[in-house]
């Protein structure tokens, strides 16, 4: 949460005369009280808590301690790396279709129309291949290149990054 969303909110409190607001995020949690006039405020809201918790640090520490017996299977790791690797080689013949920008993917024009591709699609430069929205704007996707879709990296209605993978193209 921004701070100036967290100045918005006070604000908000202190016009609206509520007396207490608890907001909680998987981030944060926010208590706002407004005392109504009292000890010489003026009935402006006041922030009383913001503790900031990051469970991603907490959940590494717990596993190792959990189950300490589970490190010696982390050695098998390895051979999944080479089939990976492998893996990429086999698909170095196709094309890859990368997100131009950071948004939310959609396969489909709306929830009742179906998908833009399927895996097994045939393509020609120019086809609507997705949908990304971007500061609730909606830009459609063209393939710059023709083939067949051979995969499809991300589900419908996620976050994508700039330059990820969405598609694997066989041009032949």
């Amino acid at each position: 949460m921004k701070v100036n969303e967290i100045q918005d909110l006070i604000k908000f409190v202190s016009k609206s005369g509520v007396s207490e607001v608890n907001l909680e995020t998987k981030e944060v949690k926010l208590t706002i009280k407004n005392d109504g006039g009292k000890k010489g405020k003026g009935g402006e809201a006041q922030l009383l808590q913001v503790p900031v918790q990051q469970m991603m640090p907490q959940q590494m520490q717990a596993a190792p301690i959990a189950n300490p017996i589970e490190a010696a299977p982390v050695t098998a790791a390895p051979a999944p790396v080479v089939e990976a690797a492998e893996t990429v080689d086999d698909t170095s013949k196709y094309i890859e279709v990368k997100s131009p920008m950071i948004g939310t993917f959609y396969r489909r024009p709306s929830p009742d129309k179906k998908n833009f591709v399927e895996v097994g699609s045939e393509i020609k430069t120019g086809d609507v291949i997705c949908i990304i929205e971007a500061m609730k704007l909606f830009n459609e996707i063209e393939a710059e290149v023709t083939g067949k879709v051979v995969k499809i990296f991300v589900d419908d209605s996620t976050p994508v990054e700039y330059d990820q993978l969405l598609f694997l193209v066989d041009p032949s």
